[in-house]
């Protein structure tokens, strides 16, 4: 299993239009990948249990992938976060 915390950046948080880009992100590898706020863990492929965490600029979140694809995953869904920086 790997892991990365990480705070988001994008003044609205992880709102609607992010958060679909990160489950369907997350929908395309086949590893497990779970999101975690505030030691809330939910899977990164369900679009309401993202946005049941209500995730919001400056929350602390971690990311966690295991499974054959978990590197490529975990890369993959820190590139969208980061994407939503800029478009901040």
């Amino acid at each position: 299993m790997v892991e990365k915390r990480t705070t988001i950046r994008n003044a609205n948080g992880l709102h609607m239009r992010p958060a679909t880009e990160f489950v369907d992100c997350a929908s395309a590898f086949a590893s497990k990948i779970s999101l975690v706020k505030d030691g809330i863990s939910v899977d990164a492929k369900s679009m309401v249990g993202v946005i049941s965490l209500a995730i919001a600029c400056g929350e602390e979140i971690v990311i966690e992938a295991e499974g054959p694809d978990e590197e490529e995953a975990l890369a993959a869904l820190e590139r969208v976060l980061g994407e939503m920086e800029e478009d901040a």
